[in-house]
């Protein structure tokens, strides 16, 4: 992080995207009230709004992307536990 870079707290960077997407704020009235740059609200918004995933469940864009990578995670594991077991199997 920037030695001058401010830091917000998970607790107020969900406060702004409350009022965002609940109430409606927009943008410059947010940096105006707040002193937080657009360009920081927008990708706060982007990455912790919600995103309906089904009619039961929703998840944030950040939450999609560790999923994402947790699955090439597993792929890759799986296919060398596949590739293990012919080793194994031709041996015996």
């Amino acid at each position: 992080m920037a030695k001058n870079q401010k830091s917000y707290t998970p607790e107020f960077n969900q406060q702004i995207i409350d009022l965002y997407n609940a109430e409606g704020t927009s943008y410059p009235q947010l940096e105006r009230e707040y002193g937080v740059k657009r360009s920081t609200i927008s990708g706060w918004v982007k990455q912790l709004s919600p995103i309906k995933v089904s009619e039961d469940e929703s998840a944030t864009l950040k939450e999609f992307r560790a999923l994402g990578k947790e699955i090439q995670r597993l792929k890759i594991e799986n296919e060398i536990l596949k590739k293990s077991t012919a080793i194994f199997a031709k041996e015996q």
